[in-house]
Protein backbone atom coordinates (compact mmCIF):
# COMPACT_ATOMS: atom_id res chain seq x y z
CA UNK A 1 0.00 0.00 0.00
CA UNK A 2 1.21 3.30 -0.83
CA UNK A 3 -0.26 7.03 -0.22
CA UNK A 4 1.11 10.44 -1.71
CA UNK A 5 -1.09 13.82 -1.26
CA UNK A 6 -1.10 17.05 -2.91
CA UNK A 7 -1.78 21.04 -2.12
CA UNK A 8 -4.68 22.25 -3.94
CA UNK A 9 -6.36 25.72 -3.78
CA UNK A 10 -10.29 26.15 -4.52
CA UNK A 11 -10.98 29.61 -5.68
CA UNK A 12 -14.59 31.21 -5.04
CA UNK A 13 -16.69 32.40 -7.47
CA UNK A 14 -17.37 35.48 -5.69
CA UNK A 15 -16.13 36.65 -2.07
CA UNK A 16 -18.21 34.57 0.28
CA UNK A 17 -19.06 36.29 3.56
CA UNK A 18 -19.14 34.68 7.15
CA UNK A 19 -19.13 36.36 10.68
CA UNK A 20 -15.04 35.43 10.53
CA UNK A 21 -14.53 37.89 7.24
CA UNK A 22 -14.70 37.39 3.14
CA UNK A 23 -13.50 34.07 1.76
CA UNK A 24 -11.33 34.33 -1.52
CA UNK A 25 -9.56 31.48 -1.27
CA UNK A 26 -9.89 27.71 0.60
CA UNK A 27 -6.83 25.53 0.93
CA UNK A 28 -7.50 21.54 1.04
CA UNK A 29 -5.43 18.43 0.42
CA UNK A 30 -6.00 15.23 -1.91
CA UNK A 31 -4.71 12.02 -0.47
CA UNK A 32 -4.37 9.18 -2.83
CA UNK A 33 -3.85 5.68 -1.63
CA UNK A 34 -3.02 3.00 -3.72
CA UNK A 35 -3.12 -0.74 -3.62
CA UNK A 36 -2.56 -3.83 -6.24
CA UNK A 37 -3.14 -1.79 -9.09
CA UNK A 38 -6.53 -0.10 -7.56
CA UNK A 39 -6.39 3.64 -6.33
CA UNK A 40 -8.40 5.55 -3.33
CA UNK A 41 -9.19 9.26 -2.96
CA UNK A 42 -10.11 11.27 -0.47
CA UNK A 43 -9.56 15.05 0.86
CA UNK A 44 -8.02 15.90 3.95
CA UNK A 45 -10.17 19.45 4.01
CA UNK A 46 -8.19 21.66 6.69
CA UNK A 47 -10.38 25.08 7.26
CA UNK A 48 -7.60 27.53 8.03
CA UNK A 49 -8.76 29.84 10.85
CA UNK A 50 -11.44 27.33 12.11
CA UNK A 51 -10.19 23.37 12.07
CA UNK A 52 -8.09 22.17 15.28
CA UNK A 53 -5.83 21.11 13.01
CA UNK A 54 -4.38 24.39 11.36
CA UNK A 55 -0.91 23.80 13.16
CA UNK A 56 2.17 24.67 11.38
CA UNK A 57 3.20 20.64 11.30
CA UNK A 58 0.01 19.80 9.00
CA UNK A 59 2.02 18.51 5.83
CA UNK A 60 4.55 17.47 8.12
CA UNK A 61 1.89 14.85 9.99
CA UNK A 62 0.81 14.18 6.28
CA UNK A 63 3.29 13.09 4.87
CA UNK A 64 4.16 11.38 7.87
CA UNK A 65 0.61 9.27 7.64
CA UNK A 66 2.02 8.59 3.53
CA UNK A 67 4.80 7.15 5.32
CA UNK A 68 3.19 4.60 7.61
CA UNK A 69 0.23 4.20 5.15
CA UNK A 70 0.25 0.35 5.89
CA UNK A 71 0.67 0.88 9.66
CA UNK A 72 -2.33 -0.92 12.20
CA UNK A 73 -5.49 1.32 11.34
CA UNK A 74 -5.80 1.78 15.61
CA UNK A 75 -1.90 2.76 15.39
CA UNK A 76 -2.68 5.50 12.76
CA UNK A 77 -6.10 6.79 14.65
CA UNK A 78 -4.54 7.32 17.75
CA UNK A 79 -1.88 9.39 15.93
CA UNK A 80 -3.90 11.45 13.91
CA UNK A 81 -6.41 11.91 17.01
CA UNK A 82 -5.20 15.77 16.43
CA UNK A 83 -5.57 15.84 12.96
CA UNK A 84 -9.28 15.35 12.24
CA UNK A 85 -8.75 16.37 8.82
CA UNK A 86 -6.10 14.22 7.97
CA UNK A 87 -8.34 10.99 9.21
CA UNK A 88 -11.29 12.12 7.30
CA UNK A 89 -9.08 11.91 4.31
CA UNK A 90 -7.42 8.68 5.32
CA UNK A 91 -11.23 7.24 5.95
CA UNK A 92 -12.45 7.95 2.59
CA UNK A 93 -9.69 6.76 0.52
CA UNK A 94 -10.04 3.28 2.22
CA UNK A 95 -13.40 3.41 1.83
CA UNK A 96 -12.95 4.59 -1.88
CA UNK A 97 -9.75 1.95 -2.57
CA UNK A 98 -12.23 -0.61 -0.99
CA UNK A 99 -15.39 0.48 -3.56
CA UNK A 100 -14.01 1.73 -6.46
CA UNK A 101 -15.18 4.81 -8.85
CA UNK A 102 -16.35 7.24 -6.98
CA UNK A 103 -18.29 5.32 -4.44
CA UNK A 104 -17.60 5.64 -0.66
CA UNK A 105 -21.04 4.17 1.26
CA UNK A 106 -23.00 2.80 -1.62
CA UNK A 107 -26.42 2.51 -1.13
CA UNK A 108 -30.04 3.68 -2.65
CA UNK A 109 -28.59 7.39 -2.83
CA UNK A 110 -25.32 6.41 -5.30
CA UNK A 111 -27.47 4.28 -6.77
CA UNK A 112 -29.52 7.18 -7.73
CA UNK A 113 -32.52 5.49 -6.47
CA UNK A 114 -33.12 8.39 -3.19
CA UNK A 115 -32.00 11.91 -2.96
CA UNK A 116 -31.15 14.01 0.38
CA UNK A 117 -33.05 17.00 1.22
CA UNK A 118 -30.86 20.13 1.91
CA UNK A 119 -31.58 23.79 3.29
CA UNK A 120 -30.24 26.60 1.00
CA UNK A 121 -27.50 28.31 2.53
CA UNK A 122 -27.72 32.27 2.21
CA UNK A 123 -24.34 33.98 2.62
CA UNK A 124 -23.87 37.54 4.27
CA UNK A 125 -23.78 40.23 2.46
CA UNK A 126 -25.87 43.87 2.10
CA UNK A 127 -29.69 44.01 2.29
CA UNK A 128 -30.09 43.46 -1.53
CA UNK A 129 -27.27 40.52 -1.85
CA UNK A 130 -28.99 38.39 1.06
CA UNK A 131 -32.73 38.89 -0.42
CA UNK A 132 -31.45 38.03 -4.10
CA UNK A 133 -29.82 34.93 -2.67
CA UNK A 134 -33.07 33.79 -1.09
CA UNK A 135 -35.59 34.69 -3.65
CA UNK A 136 -33.25 32.08 -6.10
CA UNK A 137 -33.65 29.71 -3.39
CA UNK A 138 -37.13 30.22 -2.80
CA UNK A 139 -37.85 30.21 -7.00
CA UNK A 140 -36.04 26.62 -6.82
CA UNK A 141 -38.23 25.45 -4.19
CA UNK A 142 -36.62 24.77 -1.42
CA UNK A 143 -38.52 24.62 1.99
CA UNK A 144 -35.88 25.15 4.34
CA UNK A 145 -32.60 28.08 4.17
CA UNK A 146 -30.23 28.98 6.71
CA UNK A 147 -29.09 31.88 7.08
CA UNK A 148 -25.39 33.82 8.53
CA UNK A 149 -25.94 36.13 10.86
CA UNK A 150 -23.98 38.11 13.55
CA UNK A 151 -22.28 40.95 11.70
CA UNK A 152 -25.28 43.68 11.35
CA UNK A 153 -28.08 41.66 13.41
CA UNK A 154 -30.35 45.18 12.71
CA UNK A 155 -30.40 44.39 8.95
CA UNK A 156 -30.13 40.59 9.32
CA UNK A 157 -33.27 40.42 11.50
CA UNK A 158 -35.04 42.86 8.66
CA UNK A 159 -34.47 40.55 6.12
CA UNK A 160 -35.76 37.68 8.70
CA UNK A 161 -39.43 39.82 9.38
CA UNK A 162 -39.63 40.08 5.80
CA UNK A 163 -39.34 36.65 4.93
CA UNK A 164 -41.68 35.34 8.13
CA UNK A 165 -44.28 37.82 6.65
CA UNK A 166 -44.66 36.51 3.33
CA UNK A 167 -44.17 32.93 4.57
CA UNK A 168 -45.29 31.17 7.96
CA UNK A 169 -43.12 28.23 9.69
CA UNK A 170 -45.04 25.93 7.77
CA UNK A 171 -44.16 27.57 4.59
CA UNK A 172 -40.61 28.01 5.50
CA UNK A 173 -38.24 26.50 7.35
CA UNK A 174 -35.89 29.07 8.46
CA UNK A 175 -32.24 28.55 10.29
CA UNK A 176 -29.66 31.10 11.25
CA UNK A 177 -26.15 30.52 12.05
CA UNK A 178 -24.16 33.24 13.96
CA UNK A 179 -20.95 31.54 14.31
CA UNK A 180 -20.66 32.73 17.53
CA UNK A 181 -21.29 36.37 16.82
CA UNK A 182 -23.29 37.70 19.96
CA UNK A 183 -21.92 37.79 23.30
CA UNK A 184 -24.53 36.34 26.50
CA UNK A 185 -26.90 39.33 27.33
CA UNK A 186 -26.80 40.13 23.57
CA UNK A 187 -27.97 36.12 22.71
CA UNK A 188 -30.54 36.51 25.25
CA UNK A 189 -32.45 39.33 23.21
CA UNK A 190 -31.87 37.81 19.61
CA UNK A 191 -33.20 34.54 20.94
CA UNK A 192 -36.39 35.67 22.05
CA UNK A 193 -36.81 37.59 18.72
CA UNK A 194 -36.03 34.66 16.95
CA UNK A 195 -39.14 33.14 18.47
CA UNK A 196 -40.91 35.87 17.80
CA UNK A 197 -40.34 34.79 13.92
CA UNK A 198 -40.53 31.14 14.56
CA UNK A 199 -37.12 30.75 13.83
CA UNK A 200 -35.98 26.57 13.71
CA UNK A 201 -32.62 26.72 15.50
CA UNK A 202 -29.68 29.31 16.06
CA UNK A 203 -26.13 27.57 15.18
CA UNK A 204 -23.44 28.99 17.97
CA UNK A 205 -24.98 32.07 19.06
CA UNK A 206 -21.66 32.89 21.47
CA UNK A 207 -18.06 31.57 21.09
CA UNK A 208 -17.31 28.06 21.55
CA UNK A 209 -15.60 27.18 24.92
CA UNK A 210 -18.10 29.40 27.41
CA UNK A 211 -19.55 25.84 28.36
CA UNK A 212 -21.73 27.44 31.17
CA UNK A 213 -22.87 30.59 29.51
CA UNK A 214 -23.60 28.14 26.63
CA UNK A 215 -25.42 26.05 29.10
CA UNK A 216 -27.74 28.86 30.79
CA UNK A 217 -28.90 29.48 27.22
CA UNK A 218 -29.56 26.30 26.36
CA UNK A 219 -31.68 25.83 29.66
CA UNK A 220 -33.79 28.67 29.53
CA UNK A 221 -34.05 29.72 25.47
CA UNK A 222 -37.34 30.23 23.39
CA UNK A 223 -35.10 29.21 19.94
CA UNK A 224 -33.63 25.45 20.08
CA UNK A 225 -30.12 26.13 20.10
CA UNK A 226 -27.47 23.70 17.67
CA UNK A 227 -23.80 23.65 18.68
CA UNK A 228 -21.34 23.75 15.71
CA UNK A 229 -18.09 25.11 16.43
CA UNK A 230 -18.17 23.87 20.08
CA UNK A 231 -17.68 20.17 18.78
CA UNK A 232 -14.20 21.22 17.14
CA UNK A 233 -10.99 20.33 19.09
CA UNK A 234 -13.35 17.77 21.65
CA UNK A 235 -11.45 14.54 20.49
CA UNK A 236 -11.94 12.25 24.20
CA UNK A 237 -14.66 10.30 24.37
CA UNK A 238 -15.52 11.30 27.71
CA UNK A 239 -14.81 14.57 27.26
CA UNK A 240 -17.47 14.62 24.41
CA UNK A 241 -20.23 13.14 26.89
CA UNK A 242 -19.16 15.60 29.61
CA UNK A 243 -19.85 18.72 27.15
CA UNK A 244 -23.33 17.68 25.93
CA UNK A 245 -24.43 17.10 29.66
CA UNK A 246 -22.93 19.99 30.53
CA UNK A 247 -24.79 21.97 28.37
CA UNK A 248 -27.62 19.87 26.90
CA UNK A 249 -27.99 21.64 23.42
CA UNK A 250 -31.28 21.11 21.75
CA UNK A 251 -28.91 20.43 18.62
CA UNK A 252 -25.60 19.34 17.84
CA UNK A 253 -24.12 20.06 13.87
CA UNK A 254 -21.82 17.26 12.30
CA UNK A 255 -18.87 18.63 10.17
CA UNK A 256 -17.26 16.09 9.65
CA UNK A 257 -13.96 17.26 8.37
CA UNK A 258 -13.70 19.16 11.57
CA UNK A 259 -14.78 16.35 13.58
CA UNK A 260 -13.01 13.64 13.51
CA UNK A 261 -14.21 12.11 10.37
CA UNK A 262 -16.69 9.51 10.32
CA UNK A 263 -15.82 7.68 13.20
CA UNK A 264 -16.00 10.60 15.06
CA UNK A 265 -19.07 11.78 13.59
CA UNK A 266 -20.55 8.57 14.42
CA UNK A 267 -19.61 8.66 17.95
CA UNK A 268 -20.80 12.27 18.65
CA UNK A 269 -24.22 10.73 17.60
CA UNK A 270 -24.70 7.70 19.83
CA UNK A 271 -23.28 10.35 22.61
CA UNK A 272 -26.29 12.61 21.35
CA UNK A 273 -28.74 10.14 21.07
CA UNK A 274 -28.74 8.90 24.45
CA UNK A 275 -29.64 12.50 25.68
CA UNK A 276 -32.15 12.60 23.18
CA UNK A 277 -30.41 15.37 20.95
CA UNK A 278 -31.35 15.86 17.59
CA UNK A 279 -28.51 16.54 15.03
CA UNK A 280 -27.72 16.97 11.55
CA UNK A 281 -25.16 16.73 9.12
CA UNK A 282 -23.63 19.95 7.45
CA UNK A 283 -20.54 20.38 5.19
CA UNK A 284 -17.34 22.72 5.72
CA UNK A 285 -16.35 24.15 1.93
CA UNK A 286 -14.51 20.58 1.12
CA UNK A 287 -14.48 20.21 -2.18
CA UNK A 288 -16.28 17.53 -4.07
CA UNK A 289 -14.35 14.99 -3.13
CA UNK A 290 -15.01 15.59 0.65
CA UNK A 291 -18.36 16.44 -0.03
CA UNK A 292 -18.97 13.52 -2.03
CA UNK A 293 -17.97 11.17 0.78
CA UNK A 294 -20.20 13.40 3.42
CA UNK A 295 -23.26 13.20 0.99
CA UNK A 296 -23.26 9.19 1.00
CA UNK A 297 -22.37 9.21 4.55
CA UNK A 298 -25.24 11.32 5.78
CA UNK A 299 -27.82 9.20 3.24
CA UNK A 300 -26.88 5.97 5.27
CA UNK A 301 -27.63 8.01 9.04
CA UNK A 302 -31.31 8.23 7.86
CA UNK A 303 -31.86 11.30 9.56
CA UNK A 304 -35.14 12.84 7.56
CA UNK A 305 -34.50 16.73 8.89
CA UNK A 306 -32.94 18.91 5.76
CA UNK A 307 -29.25 18.61 6.07
CA UNK A 308 -26.99 21.10 5.46
CA UNK A 309 -24.66 19.85 2.52
CA UNK A 310 -22.98 22.34 0.26
CA UNK A 311 -23.41 21.37 -3.64
CA UNK A 312 -19.75 22.37 -4.63
CA UNK A 313 -21.20 25.52 -6.69
CA UNK A 314 -19.23 28.09 -4.98
CA UNK A 315 -15.93 27.10 -6.70
CA UNK A 316 -14.48 28.18 -9.89
CA UNK A 317 -12.20 25.18 -10.37
CA UNK A 318 -13.59 22.47 -8.43
CA UNK A 319 -13.18 18.15 -9.34
CA UNK A 320 -16.08 17.05 -11.27
CA UNK A 321 -18.68 15.52 -9.00
CA UNK A 322 -21.32 12.86 -9.27
CA UNK A 323 -24.06 14.79 -7.15
CA UNK A 324 -26.38 16.82 -8.93
CA UNK A 325 -29.22 19.16 -7.20
CA UNK A 326 -32.73 19.69 -8.63
CA UNK A 327 -34.41 22.19 -6.19
CA UNK A 328 -34.27 21.33 -2.65
CA UNK A 329 -33.60 17.57 -3.47
CA UNK A 330 -29.18 16.59 -3.42
CA UNK A 331 -29.27 13.30 -6.27
CA UNK A 332 -26.63 10.81 -7.09
CA UNK A 333 -26.06 10.32 -10.60
CA UNK A 334 -24.44 7.62 -11.75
Amino acid sequence: MKAEYSRYLLKFKRPSGTSRGVLLEKETFVLEISENGKKGIGECAVFRGLSFDDRPDYEEKLQWLCENVEQDIEFLKEELKEFPSIWFGYEQALLNLKYGENLYFPSEFTEGKTPIMINGLIWMGDINYMEEQIQEKLEKGFHCIKLKIGVDWKSEHEVLQKLRQKFSKNQLELRVDANGGFNKEESKIVLQQLADLDIHSIEQPIKAGNWNDMAELCAETPTPIALDEELIGVIDYNEKKKLLETIKPQYIILKPSLIGGFMGSDEWISLAEIQNINWWVTSALESNIGLNAIAQYTFTKKNPMPQGLGTGSLFVNNFESNLDLKGELLYFKN
